[in-house]
């Protein structure tokens, strides 16, 4: 059998996405290969809970940069309008959909990929998928454990991930569950506990206790109106003069489409100096929820069953009983918990991922860390780097793992333009 043009490693959004625009761009044979679940969902839309809302309106969701209104279109026919923030499975129907009429190019193979070795996809059961170039997809790596948590010690208490089973199964009205984050992951949880019905007390700690913002109902679209200064500070103090006179929303979405070109211009002494001062507030401003998640969270936290706080976990023993310091000083305090659950978000340093594949090809020096150790290291063309900093013409990664070189790699629009630009490039290189 001939090596297919090209193998796709994950089949989450960002594997799913790169495997349709290489066969828009004319590749007569892509290989999708997914361990586990449905290609097209992975975690964000593997979700079963409708209560899970994208967190951009369906205008903005395309699969495709040639045709924005994509999705759109499709959620119309189902009832849906373009300014909805549509559940996050019927997103992943969409996706599953698009696959489905792929063509006959594409061939979908079940797998664990554990190595990329002489122009072929090394399987865990000993397969071989013979590719002409491989592009890693593998999505948002799994959450790390916190530092200071021994989950063996824990036990039933501890839920290493809140999306492998039923976080409120067994808890009672006069429980406590902690969440260990107050981000996105966060207010999933919450969501989830209170629509199965958990009515006792949740409490949502990070080192800063910052929650993700509101979207507004009808949100402008902001340009930049001026040239916007590189350096953190500088770039700082313009966003807050333009919140002042434009409102926060609008002062964000003036960055959107810069967002990028900001970071490729910005030294690694800054993007470090960002990452550890500004990140939290641009994650809660940036990556926002939909109103009605929103008002949802408002109510559990008017009625005192969901809190979010500020501190560090001084002890956790096993019977849950937690210790905790809030932020800025004060007294230790006490909870009960009844159940832990693992909110940090995905892990970002591929060293420590603890994924074969990652260790594989970090240990032959195929691929290496980006310098701020938040993905793998890529250069504006998506082409992986080796240890030795050379770009790899046969092995590329798209997706959540590039934002060391992007930052912004996450969003659909941001995944979409990679997939399309490595789609071409591919077909290009091998016609």
């Amino acid at each position: 059998m001939t090596a297919a043009m090209a193998a796709v490693i994950g089949g989450g959004l960002s594997g799913a996405l790169q495997a349709m625009h290489l066969l828009r761009e004319g590749a007569d044979r892509v290989i999708l290969i997914e361990r586990a679940g449905a290609p097209g969902r992975g975690v964000a839309y593997g979700t079963d809970r409708p209560e899970h809302l994208l967190n951009v309106p369906a205008a903005r969701m395309s699969a495709f940069p040639d045709d924005p209104d994509h999705f759109a279109r499709w959620y119309a026919e189902r009832g849906g309008g373009p300014e909805d923030f549509a559940p996050r499975m019927l997103f992943g129907d969409y996706v599953v959909g698009l696959l489905a009429v792929a063509g006959e190019g594409l061939e979908i193979v079940r797998g664990e990929a554990v190595d990329v070795d002489g122009g072929a996809v090394v399987l865990a059961d000993g397969r071989r998928i013979e590719a002409q170039t491989v592009v890693l997809a593998p999505g948002n790596l799994p959450p790390a454990t916190p530092r200071g948590i021994e989950p063996a010690r824990l036990g039933a208490l501890w839920v290493a991930d809140p999306w492998a089973g039923p976080i409120a199964a067994g808890l009672g009205e006069g429980d406590a569950v902690l969440l260990i984050g107050t981000g996105l992951t966060a207010i999933d949880a919450a969501l989830t506990l209170e629509a199965n019905g958990f009515r006792g007390r949740i409490l949502a700690l990070s080192r800063r206790g910052l929650a993700p913002r509101a979207h507004g109902l009808r949100e402008p679209v902001c340009a930049p109106q001026e040239a916007l200064p590189a350096e953190c500070i500088p770039l700082l103090r313009h966003v807050r003069r333009r919140s002042a006179e434009a409102g926060w929303r609008c002062a964000v979405h003036e960055l959107r489409t810069v967002t990028q070109s900001l970071w490729a211009a910005a030294s690694d002494g800054q993007r470090r100096r960002f990452l550890r001062h500004l990140r939290p507030w641009w994650d809660v401003h940036r990556h926002r929820i939909a109103p009605a998640v929103a008002a949802t969270i408002a109510r559990m936290e008017a009625e005192g069953r969901l809190a979010f706080a500020g501190g560090r976990i001084a002890s956790i023993e096993v019977d849950g009983t937690v210790r905790w310091r809030p932020r800025g000083g004060g007294e230790e305090r006490e909870l009960r918990a009844a159940r832990i659950v693992n909110c940090t978000g995905p892990e970002l340093n591929v060293v420590r991922s603890g994924e074969p594949l990652l260790d594989a090809l970090v240990g032959r020096g195929l691929i290496r860390a980006d310098p701020l150790r938040i993905g793998i290291d890529v250069d504006l063309e998506c082409r992986t780097l080796a240890s030795d900093g050379a770009p790899s013409n046969e092995l590329y990664a798209i997706g959540p793992v590039t934002r060391g070189a992007f930052w912004e790699s996450v969003a659909v629009p941001d995944i979409r333009g990679q997939a399309q630009s490595v789609a071409r490039r591919i077909v290009r290189s091998g016609s």
